[in-house]
């Protein structure tokens, strides 16, 4: 036995009083504690312990360390306590419930990413557009693009979702380069029904709002759909920055309209109001938080290298 057991064993029998109560709770014989407790002693060079039939009572050098074993065995049990926490909460399953088209973007590359890195926890993910009741449905974490008010929640930003106008080289070739948005009026639009009045499309220069009318053959909800369209260079198509980053750096998409802003709306990663996340949940927010701060900073990047703005 260790000496941390054999003075866990010492601050017992000072505790209960009894060589026969002390072995009952250390689940060993009595004749097996006096051997470690005299063992102790003799490791030491001291006497601990008075011995007669009626009672324990402490030399001074067992006073001495009574107080110095009681605390050891404390620290050793917290030691013991936070370890454990540490492998129960990097193990086990977390939650997280996220838009369709944010998650069928990346989150598969995004997962397999976190995964590598914490393998022992698993990520039950949910792809939904509605807003879920985080506390009532039992999720962990959720990211969503505005907020509402909800006091059982706490939200960080994440994201500032910015739409960009974009057509494929093939769809311009054909049908040219629109410059200005009052441009849009001449074009085929690929259309987002899920904004109330998709066919008016808004945008910004300085102080300056234009509101364009547009129209097309095609108005879906799914920004997956409207983006192979885009693709195939079936029209003109506003798109969520997440979507087009690769698609616009390998040349598949042209940024159109590019010194005229769209909305810019933030997203947040929410979780329940509690004391503190487990450290699995920490850890996959901390890594969401990470990666797409990542993706901010790609896109700058990407604007950056494809010139001054109105060079599209």
């Amino acid at each position: 036995m260790s000496e941390l057991d054999d003075l866990a064993a010492f601050a017992l029998l000072v505790e209960v009083g009894s060589f026969t109560r002390a072995a009952v709770r250390l689940g060993c014989s009595k004749g097996q504690l006096s051997k470690r407790i005299r063992g102790l002693e003799e490791g030491l060079g001291v006497a601990l312990l008075h011995r007669t039939t009626r009672r324990l009572s402490l030399t001074p050098a067992g006073s001495v360390l009574l107080p110095e074993a009681q605390a050891l065995v404390v620290q050793a049990q917290r030691a013991r306590q936070t370890l454990a926490r540490l492998q129960d909460d990097l193990s086990g399953n977390v939650r997280l419930t996220v838009p369709v088209s944010l998650g069928e973007t990346f989150f598969d590359a995004l997962l397999l990413e976190f995964s590598q890195r914490y393998p022992q926890v698993r990520i039950e993910l949910e792809l939904n557009n509605g807003v879920r009741d985080l506390v009532a449905d039992g999720f962990d974490l959720a990211i969503r693009s505005g907020l509402e008010h909800d006091e059982r929640l706490l939200a960080q930003p994440l994201y500032a979702l910015q739409e960009l106008t974009c057509a494929s080289p093939d769809y311009l070739r054909r049908h040219g380069t629109p410059r200005l948005p009052e441009d849009l009026s001449g074009h085929t639009c690929l259309l987002n029904s899920h904004y109330q009045g998709p066919e008016e499309w808004l945008y910004h220069r300085q102080h300056e709002l234009y509101r364009v009318k547009v129209a097309g053959p095609l108005a879906s909800n799914h920004y997956t759909l409207l983006k192979k369209a885009a693709l195939a260079g079936a029209g003109i198509v506003r798109l969520p920055s997440y979507m087009l980053q690769a698609d616009l750096s390998e040349g598949r998409l042209v940024w159109l309209l590019r010194d005229f802003r769209t909305r810019i709306t933030p997203v947040f990663l929410v979780h329940p109001y509690q004391g503190g996340l487990p450290r699995r949940t920490q850890a996959l927010a901390d890594f969401l938080l990470q990666w797409f701060q990542r993706r901010s900073h790609e896109l700058q990047q990407l604007e950056q290298k494809a010139g001054a703005p109105g060079s599209a």
